[in-house]
């Protein structure tokens, strides 16, 4: 069972990528969805016994590689951290494969699409099941590898290819911190197994590298490979770039993998981050200014898909900073419902598109509530989530993490707490912005699009339904566990707060107004778009060429993309250039294609002289013996 979770996906993809021309589209579709079936099933059984039995345990496989001093085996340790994303991962992404037996019905390769998808599980799967460094390394660069692929799924689009390698530059960046991360651990501890470096980290606290405490350079290091998976500012410029991939690809990897794997490298190294202050606090400015930032070029996107995707920008935001103020247990709840209403809203999104005949943008939308009634039903019901209304799955996980970020009372944690309420309005604004815009009004679509509009078949639906299922009650059934009064028996250690962390107990003693705020900032946020797109639909407008600067700036996303053009892709571009017209063609090319190029001169000039007429041989002989005696005469009379 606990090894079924991890390689029921491998074998999927293996049957789909391999044989999917010989065994047809539908066998090879319907195999990957029986496999992350049993996989669930599996990950379901895990998790009851590993989290709610309490028998945690490590599954040895194989020893990976013994090289000197270093060695990393091959095991899958299943502790509560490890089960609860098995189970989540495996759940999440079995519906998402059964939606994508609709979605992709009309593809020309769907069993590549399949074995992508199901590698992308695999290797998440690998990650959190890592029993140390170097596995979990395989798994990061695995989900890194198969976002690749399946972003640039539709190779034929330039948008496509171009979106796939903007994510996988920008990850790469991160992972070089991550690396180096990883080879200072080593360095540190000699080691990567969790087990061991976790076990010395108090007697490693004092130790210094190149001036720096050496836990506070590992976990920023760390945190920074974390920034390029999970897209905190800085590093998120990929992030809205990979909606270029078929939907059910956008709602695995904010939902379920890649993005989240960032969030749980900190909570699985929160031994070394207690001790690391310093990087905490880094944490919680990060998340906290990725929550509002995300939060407010959210509420001006035109792309449905990429209004969602800041949605999981901000959310991820709001984990981090609750892992910064050592809160990793409410980190982790918030990841496992974001889950469910973020799955949700993706999949929901690529209803409303495939009912659109592949329409995106929202204002060509509009008026189609009653064409598609559980379509919006759902989407409705995932934006409740998202907005944190009560009492839905994310009012008990995002008010948690602010009010985690109140109880810690300190200058990081104010500054978390008021960015986050800020980011709340935001979301309950740019989330009924999307609701109101994509199914009220008048249609704004054109006739024969309209003509068209239909709801998705039920092997779509059944997921929807489900994941809506999710998005209302797995906050309220999970909370005693995750955060709630049975926590510390559910976490059984896996999850590590020093002695002198009472964040878990101190949020529950905050302010009465603390856990309100949330939801009333919510419902301020719902009422203003309400506002602005139902009753004063033209209000929008005139703000936009009131404010027309700050829109703009909104619009482009706060111009990362054309700083780090001007900063970073044009420098590199100019010095390419040289390298190719100067180092390449003049040098490496020139010297060798000129020395080539004067013997072949030299080789012309030489047969010009073979005339093939005697007199000509003669008068040149003659010459020679003419300039042969004045050189001898001249040196004689010398």
């Amino acid at each position: 069972m606990l090894v079924g979770a991890v390689f029921f996906p491998l074998l999927g993809a293996a049957i789909s990528g391999l044989f999917g021309r010989w065994i047809g589209d539908r066998v090879a579709q319907w195999s990957t969805v029986i496999c992350m079936v049993l996989a669930a099933v599996c990950g379901i059984g895990a998790f009851a016994q590993v989290a709610l039995g309490g028998q945690p345990t490590t599954v040895p496989i194989v020893t990976w590689m013994e090289v000197g001093g270093l060695e990393a085996s091959w095991a899958l340790r299943y502790d509560t951290l490890s089960a609860v994303m098995v189970m989540m991962v495996t759940f999440i992404s079995t519906l998402i494969h059964l939606y994508s037996v609709g979605y992709m019905s009309h593809d020309a390769t769907p069993y590549r699409f399949f074995a992508y998808l199901s590698l992308f599980t695999f290797m998440m799967l690998m990650l959190v099941t890592a029993d140390n460094l170097a596995q979990l390394f395989f798994g990061w660069e695995g989900v890194g590898l198969a976002s690749y692929l399946l972003i640039g799924y539709w190779y034929e689009k330039e948008s496509a290819n171009v979106a796939a390698m903007k994510a996988f530059i920008v990850n790469r960046v991160g992972d070089l911190f991550f690396m180096l991360g990883v080879a200072l651990t080593f360095f540190v501890f000699g080691s990567i197994e969790f087990s061991i470096i976790f076990a010395a980290v108090p007697d490693r606290a004092q130790d210094i590298f190149l001036g720096v405490n050496a836990l506070e350079l590992i976990a920023v290091l760390l945190f920074l490979g974390a920034c390029g998976k999970s897209a905190q500012i800085g590093l998120h410029t990929w992030l809205p770039d990979a909606m270029e991939g078929p939907t059910p690809v956008s709602a695995l990897i904010h939902a379920a993998t890649m993005v989240t794997a960032g969030v749980f490298l900190v909570c699985r190294m929160s031994p070394v981050f207690e001790f690391a202050p310093t990087a905490l606090a880094l944490v919680t400015v990060v998340g906290a200014t990725t929550a509002f930032f995300a939060a407010t070029v959210g509420c001006v996107q035109n792309d449905i898909k990429r209004v969602i995707a800041y949605s999981t920008c901000s959310q991820l935001g709001y984990m981090f900073f609750a892992a910064g103020v050592g809160a990793y247990q409410v980190a982790m709840f918030h990841l496992f419902t974001h889950a469910f209403f973020k799955a949700l809203l993706f999949l929901g999104a690529g209803s409303v598109i495939h009912a659109m005949s592949d329409e995106q943008d929202i204002r060509k939308m509009g008026g189609i509530w009653t064409k598609i009634p559980i379509t919006y039903v759902v989407m409705w019901i995932g934006s409740l989530a998202l907005a944190g209304i009560p009492f839905f799955a994310g009012y008990y996980s995002k008010d948690a993490i602010l009010e985690a970020a109140f109880a810690a009372h300190s200058p990081v944690g104010m500054y978390a707490f008021i960015l986050g309420l800020a980011a709340a309005f935001l979301t309950a604004f740019y989330s009924w912005r999307l609701l109101i815009l994509t199914f009220h009004g008048a249609p704004r679509a054109d006739a024969h699009t309209m003509e068209h509009v239909h709801e998705s078949p039920w092997v779509m639906l059944f997921p929807l339904l489900v994941l809506a299922a999710g998005a209302i009650g797995v906050g309220y059934l999970f909370y005693p566990l995750f955060i709630g009064a049975h926590e510390q028996a559910f976490w059984q250690g896996s999850v590590f707060t020093g002695p002198d962390n009472h964040i878990l107990h101190d949020m529950h003693e905050v302010p009465g107004w603390v856990p309100i705020a949330p939801a009333a900032i919510g419902l301020a946020g719902i009422a203003l778009a309400y506002v602005m797109y139902m009753i004063a639909p033209e209000l929008p407008g005139r703000l936009a060429s009131r404010f027309r600067g700050l829109y703009l700036f909104l619009l482009n996303k706060w111009y990362f993309d054309e700083l780090y053009d001007a900063l970073f892709v044009r420098p590199a571009r100019r010095l390419a250039e040289v390298f190719w017209k100067v180092g390449d063609a003049r040098i490496i090319d020139g010297m060798p294609n000129g020395a080539a190029d004067l013997a072949v001169q030299a080789s012309r000039g030489a047969v010009r002289m073979q005339t093939g007429r005697v007199a000509n041989y003669a008068f040149a002989m003659i010459i020679g013996l003419v300039i042969f005696v004045s050189l001898f005469l001249i040196g004689f009379v010398r």
